[in-house]
């Protein structure tokens, strides 16, 4: 008899394979799962005889997916995405609802969005919670991956399963203290000033910084922070620069005067992300729509 025949292929033993997959490890596979090693390395050896193939092999003190492994994990993870939309289950009610929800979200889109979409959910699903975490410059394995079930960015990856929608649009423009300093008019005073810039946690720069390379340009950078809300105590009192999205200028940035760039700078727009699996998902698709109508709202 054909071992598939004798192994049921369930969703959990794809989701063990998956697990193991993404994390390159057991042990952090179990953890994820909520399982113990040993249910995931047994599980794993039912997987090797049923599949004919090792799946995974050590690699110096870790594990490496076999060529099979790799070349069957986009059909597996199709194959749980598509038992997912047929357990949809009973009509989503938020005031019913309990569940953690993650966004993946830089300081700026957090501070600007989220309080909103908070306020949101303790008045019309206070069983939700969310979680926030830094996005960086994302990936679409973020979403992949469930890292995260959205993501709020300006850098959409490319990719096919990665669904998007507008938030809104800003622009960006530069901050400074207007006790100690006037605006730069030109290019000149801009790029002889000194500046505050980002270098986000995850090592990427603002897209401001490729754009200015990318013309043989280079400010005088003194002060580099991993995030936006670094930016104020580096500002207040003294004659430094920052250039971050004008829409800073609603909160984390209020206390400073703000002017155009003085060379051309195309506005940027905020979007959405999220993975194709969640599209018609009813809970999912309600928090995309209080997210957006908390972004129509300040664009009021």
């Amino acid at each position: 008899m054909n071992p598939i025949d004798t192994f049921n292929l369930d969703a959990r033993a794809l989701r063990v394979f998956l697990a193991v997959l993404d994390e390159a490890s057991v042990s952090r596979a179990a953890v994820k799962l909520e399982l113990s090693q040993s249910a995931v390395s047994h599980t794993l050896d039912r997987l090797r005889q049923v599949l004919a193939d090792p799946l995974f092999v050590k690699s110096g003190r870790g594990i490496s997916p076999t060529d099979y492994a790799l070349r069957i994990g986009p059909n597996v993870r199709q194959i749980l995405d598509d038992l997912r939309a047929l357990s949809a289950g009973p009509p989503f009610v938020p005031a019913n609802a309990e569940f953690s929800f993650t966004i993946a979200a830089n300081d700026y889109q957090r501070d600007l969005l989220l309080p909103g979409l908070a306020a949101k959910l303790r008045a019309q699903a206070p069983g939700i919670r969310l979680q926030v975490i830094p996005s960086g410059i994302p990936s679409a394995d973020m979403l992949r991956k469930e890292v995260c079930d959205l993501i709020i960015s300006p850098h959409p990856p490319s990719a096919s399963d990665v669904m998007q929608r507008r938030l809104l649009d800003d622009q960006m423009a530069v901050f400074f203290d207007p006790a100690q300093r006037t605006p730069p008019t030109t290019l000149a005073d801009y790029l002889q000033a000194q500046h505050i810039a980002i270098l986000f946690g995850t090592g990427e720069r603002t897209a401001l910084e490729g754009s200015l390379s990318a013309r043989g340009l280079e400010r005088k950078v003194v002060v580099t922070v991993s995030n936006f809300s670094g930016l104020p105590g580096f500002l207040r009192g003294t004659d430094l620069l920052a250039t971050a999205p004008r829409g800073m200028s609603k909160h984390l940035l209020r206390d400073f005067a703000h002017a155009d760039l003085p060379f051309d700078y195309k506005p940027f727009t905020l979007l959405m992300l999220w993975h194709r699996r969640h599209q018609d998902d009813p809970a999912h698709r309600w928090l995309r729509q209080q997210l957006v109508a908390v972004a129509e709202n300040l664009g009021a």
